[in-house]
């Protein structure tokens, strides 16, 4: 692929757009949450499209942050090596980006999403200034350390899952429900079959680099049954939607399972290697039919 250092299009490619669908999906079905029982509670006068957009564009920002930090530290440990790199290529590996013109743009987004979520406290309170140090210091952290440590698939689950829906959610009504908290994880869940394949496909490069990831502890078996359990799991509690009247939330997901387990016998049918990258596609895409389809269960109810 030809791509001119530092331009335009060296810059998407670092903020891999198609992981922004794990950003937005939190958000989306949190608002969704929110809308419906600031309707159905006191009234639509008190959701904040402002607060909403504000929640939206910080998840965003944060994640094009991680991406960045991610692609800079992994070039600098010398994890991303260009000829046994098996997912789909980085900026800095390439010499798409310079190494200076990234530490730039870390420290840019960094400060841009700390301007974008602190107006967020005259929605949520002085609490949101914590979440949001947790959101970077995490961020980092990561990269750095977690990730080698095996943590990343609980990290997904509480700030692509628990973080994001129960906070959009408590900016908009000051409260979490038991619903909310159980979509929080369901949430979680299905995005963490993002990091499931992308670790399946580097079980043996990450075992060479001294990367204990989920899936070089556990095994490339256990770790492809895992990514089918997240998907069933979601969906299973997504029977609270049906306790708290949004049975369509519940019922329209099922397409999003049965696209789940068609990328689940393809991961089973390829096993490894390159191929694997278009799985990881189709994971990213299952993720947003799953969080478009909860929102508008949600919302037709």
């Amino acid at each position: 692929m030809e791509v001119k250092k530092n331009s335009l299009k060296a810059w998407i490619l670092a903020s891999r757009p198609k992981t922004l669908t794990g950003a937005a999906v939190p958000v989306m079905i949190a608002l969704a949450l929110a809308w419906t029982d600031a309707e159905a509670l006191y009234g639509y006068e008190t959701f904040s499209w402002t607060a909403a957009i504000l929640c939206l564009l910080f998840a965003f920002v944060m994640q094009t942050d991680a991406n960045f930090i991610n692609d800079f530290i992994d070039y600098a440990r010398g994890t991303d090596v260009r000829e046994t790199r098996l997912g789909p290529e980085r900026a800095c590996t390439q010499g798409w980006v310079s190494i200076e013109r990234m530490k730039q743009a870390i420290a840019a987004t960094t400060c841009l999403a700390c301007m974008v979520g602190l107006p967020l406290i005259f929605f949520g309170g002085l609490e949101m200034i914590l979440v949001g140090i947790l959101c970077v210091l995490f961020c980092f952290l990561y990269t750095t350390h977690l990730s080698y440590m095996g943590l990343g698939d609980v990290l997904v689950l509480v700030f692509f899952g628990i973080v994001p829906v129960c906070c959009t959610y408590y900016v908009q009504l000051h409260a979490v429900t038991p619903e909310v908290a159980v979509a929080s994880v369901a949430c979680g869940l299905v995005i963490d079959a993002l990091l499931l394949v992308n670790n399946f496909r580097d079980r043996d490069t990450d075992r060479q680099a001294g990367k204990r990831t989920l899936a070089v502890r556990i095994g490339a078996l256990a770790t492809l049954n895992l990514y089918l359990a997240v998907g069933v799991v979601a969906c299973a509690l997504g029977l609270v939607f049906g306790v708290y009247g949004h049975w369509l939330a519940f019922f329209l997901p099922l397409g999003y399972l049965m696209l789940h387990i068609i990328t689940f016998l393809r991961i089973k049918k390829i096993w490894q290697g390159r191929a694997l990258n278009a799985c990881l596609g189709e994971t990213a895409r299952n993720i947003f039919v799953y969080g478009l389809l909860v929102t508008l269960g949600i919302v037709l109810s």
